[in-house]
């Protein structure tokens, strides 16, 4: 164990300030403290069932707003207990119980006639189209494009700023 004594300059016999000793402390913690967080407010998560009922507050009693498919995207706001508040690409909230999210990297669509191209480019061709709203799981990213496969296998390429 190293001993920080303070000599007459304001320098600790180890060469440390020691306000840079304490801000390297408080860091040492703060990382620390991050590392073993479970899944904490900010997190973006996705819908695992095919669909999920979200509600007014925190348990099944309360009641049902809306219905939201697989791999809708949401941002969590906080939790209690099993039930996650959260805001969804509308900036709607609501609560949703854990057991129907997951980890999945997902986007949904912003605007309505988005085209989903068969590759990441504006030269590939349209495979489909689709309306403000509808979630996709993503499979990988190419430049500004994202591979996508909607909940029903329905695959192709979507531009970045289409979708949250």
């Amino acid at each position: 164990m190293r001993c920080w004594a303070k000599d007459g300059s304001g320098e600790t016999s180890g060469g440390w300030s020691s306000r840079r000793f304490l801000a390297v402390s408080v860091l040492v913690v703060m990382v620390l403290f991050l590392l073993v967080l479970p899944a904490t407010a900010g997190e973006r998560m996705s819908i695992k069932s095919k669909i999920a009922n979200v509600r007014s507050g925190p348990g099944s009693k309360n009641d049902v707003l809306w219905q939201i498919e697989r791999y809708h995207p949401i941002v969590i706001l906080e939790k209690k207990g099993n039930w996650y508040h959260f805001r969804d690409f509308e900036s709607d909230t609501a609560w949703i119980h854990k057991s129907l999210l997951d980890k999945t990297p997902s986007v949904v669509s912003v605007k309505g006639g988005c085209n989903v191209r068969s590759g990441p480019g504006t030269s590939h061709e349209v495979v489909f189209t689709v309306e403000k709203g509808v979630p996709f799981k993503v499979l990988g990213r190419k430049g500004n494009w994202i591979h996508i496969e909607h909940g029903d296998g329905d695959r192709g390429w979507i531009y970045k700023t289409l979708v949250w």
